[in-house]
């Protein structure tokens, strides 16, 4: 039962979009990696609040608010870059970089953005202390998710301090990065396909989900 639980969560977030829910911190200085998740998280309870069931039916309008306050805090580049690996990246003209680093944000958005809708608002809470590596250009913030059946599970943002200030860029959720998950599927599709045919992919299947709203 215990496993399961977690299964369900590592599926329904294992992506920034679906860990940003209220959490409970001490107040973070501002501009800071814990700032950055705070006051993200704190805007997407309050448009939450009391429209859950209207959100659970408006899927496009869900689209829109997580795009509009997510993407001000997300690093797109960064992480279409660290997900497509040295070598997909390399070999990828600077147009399929930025197409492929706006169709998979879609991507994500798409795929779970719901998953905000099935969590306990009150359950999370924030460690204020901020790892940060040792360049102090990276930092690692800690929070846990508590269950009601099990032991809480940790789920750790990664933030790089960019030129527009600190941007989230990985989510860790018990160990278990977004990052390198998305690295293994789209991967395995490259090679086969080519990332033009993985982009185009991508590219229809946001235009449908679209049309479908």
């Amino acid at each position: 039962m215990v496993n399961s639980v977690r299964a369900t969560i590592r599926k329904a977030v294992l992506t920034v979009l679906g860990l940003l829910v209220w959490a409970s911190v001490p107040a973070a200085e501002e501009g800071s990696p814990n700032a950055v998740i705070e006051s993200t998280a704190s805007a997407l309870a309050a448009q939450l609040e009391g429209r859950r069931s209207y959100y659970t039916v408006h899927t496009a309008e869900l689209n829109a608010l997580v795009d509009e306050l997510l993407l001000p805090s997300f690093d797109v580049s960064y992480a279409s870059k660290l997900v497509l690996g040295r070598e997909h990246w390399t070999a990828a003209t600077p147009v399929q970089r930025e197409r492929f680093a706006q169709a998979f944000y879609g991507f994500l958005v798409r795929t779970y953005a719901k998953g905000l809708l099935g969590f306990d608002q009150t359950a999370m809470t924030i460690n204020p202390k901020v790892r940060y590596s040792r360049d102090g250009k990276k930092a690692l913030v800690q929070t846990r998710l508590a269950l009601t059946v099990g032991d809480p599970v940790a789920i750790n943002y990664a933030l790089r301090d960019s030129a527009a200030g600190w941007k989230m860029y990985d989510v860790r959720i018990d160990g278990v990065s977004y990052i390198q998950n998305y690295r293994n599927q789209f991967d395995a599709e490259i090679s086969a396909r080519g990332i033009q045919a993985v982009i185009d992919r991508l590219e229809a299947e946001s235009a449908t989900a679209a049309e479908a709203a």
